[in-house]
């Protein structure tokens, strides 16, 4: 650092000199001082751009110090020359922002874009929350069971490559600023929709929308930050991922058991509890769209643009707001001019303005690939896939897995009733949990009543009455019904498997699904056992915070993704819902560490003009590696514990043996 600041100050007193220069010549200059009415002295007025040889002989210059017409060169001195003058913005920009200092400003952002990262957080879980209620208030069969899930993840997909990408051309604001809004307006919408296909692509444009929070947020705040902040206070910006998943598994807990907090507009129009539960989710996203309406867009992504005046005044605004929180509002800001780089065929670059967005994308995506960052960005995407396809995968699988274990305990206790013989009774309340086999029921009354996992195997109902009935998980196998009559209840066709019914009459019967949240004995359970997953995240993200800068990215990276590949181990020893739940607390601490270090090696590793564009990739990959997690380790719930086992812990370790291998990004200023 003292090194970099020695040379920026050389080189500004180079500047100094040659103003002074001019001035013995009978030129005025007003570079760094000048005169108002009152004859007071001010620094730091901004002098524009300087000029590309900036006062210096560079290769390809004459004896005389005249340049060389950029024509003459060739493609090499060019690129060199290029290349010179980022590495040397790189190191103004990093004194700069050593300058502004790190206060007020980066607090302000930090809570704005923390909005944002928490609507990705809570976007990711209420998928998992909304899923049960919304398959069953929408009726949905178990054939298409489980797309909500995956159909979000596949939208965040996408929307991470195509907004990261598009980060890099338009802006890191304006692209957020989109994104955020798609987001919103969709997860809004999403709650007033009745069929599950239109609310499955409201959620997945949804998705889409929120796709471009991770790779923006994190080059945002990233390009102002000095170097020796950046690992610690990206980790911190990470919490707020957490902060999102409680949110949702608070509000979730809160709201959706009431289904109390409901209305309906005849039989065609429900709102439920679970629909308010989605609209309460889509406030961080709206409070992050309003307040990033009041923050600049990143001055060093304006520099890279070659937007050298708004660069400057966010500059000197960051400077000037952290001054004055600081009581040092007389601090002057001295920048004065600022590097600009060469721009290698204008021509290109104009044809690339004009083309379509898109191609835009591809072409910078392509450069991603090309030396040197190229093998960083193999490594970067295998760490991103095996990172989340192990996290996703054991995500899906731990509740799943309680769910069987809780599924499993409560047929443990059904009570069996064999050839029973009930007549002129009265049935007014629940019959759960049982199953009747070469029963009799004659004369017998269903008034007012509900069936909760009751099955009738070989019985037979002989002038019966069924009124206001609803059965939940129940069904009449090998059955017969004579002179029966049944008015207002959901017994249909598809709860009467082989059976018969003769001389007996169905009158109004009931539509939809008659579930509710009190049916549903493993929801509350899902709920805690997320609140406490996420809740466990806490300590890591405190470690990860406090060590990152200290320890390193890859030592933080490998060792987190080594370790949590360890614990998977002890799954074998979880044949209770108290163990399950204490290994997932166990594996989300340690594995929370990875990705904080995940996020600024990535953001660290690309240069400016791509750097959108690279994240959004590895975050893409990221999100099809959560698609596949979904798919086989929900395939595997009940059937065996030794292949996700097996699979989450390899591809674990192996990943971290892969980000081991990246190069340290400690002692990087931002290309």
């Amino acid at each position: 650092i003292e090194d970099l600041k020695k040379r920026y100050y050389a080189q500004q007193d180079g500047r100094y000199a040659d103003n002074a220069a001019n001035d013995e010549d009978g030129a005025s200059s007003d570079a760094t001082e000048g005169h108002d009415d009152e004859d007071e002295i001010y620094e730091g007025e901004y002098q524009g751009v300087p000029a590309h040889n900036d006062g210096k002989q560079r290769d390809g210059q004459v004896a005389l110090g005249q340049p060389v017409s950029d024509s003459l060169k060739s493609q090499k001195e060019l690129e060199n020359e290029r290349q010179a003058d980022e590495e040397e913005l790189a190191q103004q920009y990093e004194l700069i922002m050593q300058e502004c200092g790190h206060g007020r400003f980066q607090w302000q952002l930090f809570f704005v874009l923390g909005l944002a990262l928490m609507s990705d957080g809570v976007e990711v879980f209420v998928v998992g929350f909304v899923l049960p209620s919304a398959e069953t208030d929408m009726c949905v069969p178990n054939s298409g069971a489980g797309w909500l899930g995956s159909i979000v993840y596949l939208g965040m997909m996408f929307g991470a490559f195509f907004w990261g990408g598009l980060s890099d051309k338009l802006g890191r604001k304006q692209c957020l600023l989109i994104s955020m809004s798609v987001n919103g307006f969709f997860a809004f919408l999403s709650s007033f929709v009745q069929g599950y296909s239109m609310f499955l692509l409201c959620r997945m444009v949804s998705g889409f929308g929120i796709g471009g929070a991770v790779p923006i947020v994190f080059s945002y705040f990233a390009e102002v930050l000095a170097r020796e902040k950046r690992g610690e206070h990206l980790s911190w910006l990470c919490m707020f991922w957490m902060i999102g998943g409680i949110y949702a598994s608070a509000m979730a807990w809160a709201i959706i058991p009431h289904y109390g907090w409901s209305f309906s507009m005849g039989s065609a129009y429900q709102f439920h509890s679970w629909r308010v539960f989605v609209v309460v989710c889509a406030l961080p996203c709206v409070s992050a769209v309003v307040a990033l309406t009041f923050m600049p867009e990143s001055p060093r992504f304006f520099l890279e643009m070659g937007k050298h005046d708004e660069a400057w005044m966010v500059l000197k605004q960051i400077h000037d707001t952290n001054m004055r929180a600081r009581g040092e509002p007389e601090r002057v800001f001295t920048v004065n001019r600022i590097k600009i780089p060469k721009q290698l065929d204008e021509l290109v670059e104009l044809q690339s303005e004009s083309s379509n967005p898109v191609l835009k994308i591809w072409l910078t995506f392509m450069k991603c690939f090309d030396y040197p960052v190229r093998d960083n960005t193999i490594k970067l995407a295998a760490v991103w896939f095996t990172l989340s396809f192990g996290f996703y995968g054991l995500s899906v699988w731990f509740p799943d897995v309680i769910k069987h274990l809780q599924a499993d305990e409560y047929a443990s206790r059904v009570k069996i009733h064999n050839s029973e013989r009930i007549e002129d009774f009265t049935f007014n309340f629940t019959l759960e949990n049982q199953i009747h086999r070469n029963g009799v029921f004659l004369n017998d009354r269903f008034i007012s009543m509900k069936f909760k996992a009751v099955t009738f195997i070989d019985s037979s109902f002989l002038n019966c009455y069924f009124e206001d009935v609803s059965s939940v998980g129940s069904f009449f196998k090998n059955c017969t019904f004579v002179d029966s009559f049944f008015y207002n209840t959901d017994i249909d066709d598809s709860k009467l498997t082989n059976s018969r019914v003769i001389n007996s009459s169905f009158h109004h019967n009931k539509t939809g699904c008659q579930m509710t949240f009190d049916d549903d004995y493993s929801a509350y359970w899902v709920y805690f056992v997320n609140f406490l997953g996420t809740l466990a995240v806490l300590p890591g993200n405190i470690v990860s915070a406090l060590l990152m800068d200290k320890i390193g990215r890859l030592s933080m990276l490998g060792g987190s993704m080594v370790l949590s590949g360890i614990s998977c181990f002890f799954l074998w020893f979880g044949t209770s819902e108290s163990m399950m739940i204490f290994m997932l607390c166990l594996y989300n601490g340690l594995s929370i560490s990875a990705w904080n270090s995940l996020d600024v090696v990535t953001t660290e590793l690309y240069p400016t003009d791509r750097r959108g564009t690279g994240f959004g990739f590895c975050n893409a990959m990221c999100k099809l590696a959560a698609v596949l997690g979904n798919l086989i380790f929900g395939s595997l719930v009940g059937i065996t514990k030794a292949i996700p086992i097996l699979l989450a812990s390899s591809v674990l370790v192996g990943g971290g043996l892969v980000g081991l291998r990246l190069p340290d990004t400690r002692a990087n200023v931002l290309m």
